[in-house]
Parts: structure tokens; C-alpha cells; sequence
């Protein structure tokens, strides 16, 4: 039994490392090697350090383009598609879609951007047509406010103005890491000609902002950026 147990001890360490070499009992050279992608240690049939080979992601610089690809997501503005796509056939399609195809869409979004809008009026027991989109802060009516975003869903870049998403003065110039883009994008829609038609001031709801502040955010953590969840 003692004897058992010993070889039990010894099998249960080498075999709770990832990356250790362990011999066995006989010392004939035999070794029972695990190969990790994480270990730090280029092994196995792997190209570099943890990458390449036929278990770990490529390695950089050494990435096959070769075959054909499809593009499965766009979202240079985040949310865009998400919210105003209606459903997710449409989603799917405006993704696989190229820039010169995107007009077709904005329809559809403007057809969105209003319906949420009748919900909202619907809620109320007012007639839709009494809560309809209103020309933002950028001063831009329902058709040309979805055609921005269905034709230029992505990251631009500004050579003669900061690039932000919005900083007091410049407008969809291109994106800061730390903006808050999603309050932007929903003052946009919801906001009117002021920025605060639903700001859920004056007996209105809340219609402005996800709630969640630029200090909620740790930008230092890596990406999606998120803490952990909050519990009660």
C-alpha cells in the first residue's frame, strides 16, 4: 500500500505541470512531454515561441493569406449595425457587405431609427405620429443621419482635426479608445435638436445613456476592457 501510494504521488505531480518533463520509473530516457501554447517555451512542432505549428495561432509575420476569406463583421462604429439592422438576416448581410453596397441599407435603418421611436409613443398611449425622430445636434435629418451610418460604418481618420468620436466641438472625426461612444451614438438618435429631448429630465426617460460613465471603464485592462461584473 505504501509503495502504491508513493508512485501514486509521483504520476500526480508530473502530470499536474503543463510544460514539465517527467522520466519514468525505469530511467530509460522515456519523456512524457505536454505541449502548451502558453508555457513560453517553443516546443513541439511549433514556429516560434507559442505560435505556429499545428495547436497554436500563427506565428506574426508568418500568417498564411492565401484562399479565400469572408469578411464576417464590420462595426467600425460600435453599435450600429447591432441596433439598427432590425434583425439578424440583415445584420449578417450588411457584415459580408462591401462599402459601395451600404446605401442599400440605409432604408432600412431610418425605418428602424423611427419605429423605435413609435414604440416609445405606443408606451405613451400617444399617436406615433406625434413622436417622431428629430433632426440632432448635428443637425442632421432621419434620412441623412442613416445614410452616415449605414455608408460610413468605420474608423476615419482626421489630418487636420483631433480624432474623436465627439470631444464638445469635433464630431465622428474618428474614435478615442476612452470615448464614450455609445452615449454619443444614443444622444444622436434620441437627443433632438438640443442633445436632451430624452435625457430623462422633465418627466422623460432616459433615453441618452447606457448608465455607464468613462470612469466605469479600466482601459489599462486588456481588451473587451471589462471589469468584473457588479453584484448586489
Amino acid at each position: 500500500m505504501k509503495r502504491f501510494n508513493i508512485k501514486f504521488a509521483i504520476l500526480a505531480l508530473c502530470t499536474s505541470f503543463l510544460f514539465v518533463q517527467c522520466a519514468d520509473d525505469d530511467d530509460n530516457g522515456n519523456v512524457i512531454e505536454q505541449i502548451s501554447c502558453t508555457d513560453g517555451i517553443q516546443n513541439g512542432d511549433e514556429e516560434g515561441v507559442d505560435c505556429g505549428g499545428t495547436a497554436c495561432e500563427p506565428c506574426v509575420g508568418n500568417i498564411d493569406f492565401s484562399g479565400t476569406y469572408t469578411q464576417v463583421d464590420i462595426m467600425g462604429r460600435p453599435g450600429v449595425n447591432t441596433v439598427f439592422s432590425g434583425s439578424n438576416d440583415v445584420k449578417n448581410d450588411f457584415n459580408n457587405s462591401l462599402v459601395t453596397e451600404r446605401a442599400a441599407f440605409q432604408p432600412i435603418f431610418e425605418a428602424t431609427l423611427e419605429l423605435y421611436h413609435d414604440v416609445y409613443a405606443t408606451s405613451l398611449g400617444i399617436p406615433t405620429e406625434d413622436l417622431d425622430y428629430e433632426t440632432n445636434i448635428l443637425n442632421l435629418d432621419a434620412p441623412t443621419f442613416t445614410t452616415v451610418l449605414a455608408q460610413f460604418d468605420a474608423l476615419q481618420v482626421a489630418p487636420n482635426a483631433p480624432t474623436t468620436y465627439f470631444d464638445g466641438t469635433n464630431v465622428l472625426t474618428g474614435r478615442n479608445l476612452g470615448d464614450d461612444v455609445i452615449d454619443i451614438s444614443l444622444t444622436l438618435m434620441f437627443g433632438g435638436t438640443t442633445g436632451t429631448r430624452f435625457d430623462g429630465n422633465n418627466g422623460t426617460p432616459q433615453l441618452t445613456s447606457d448608465g455607464i460613465g468613462v470612469g466605469d471603464r479600466d482601459l489599462t485592462l486588456g481588451f473587451p476592457y471589462m471589469e468584473p461584473a457588479l453584484t448586489n
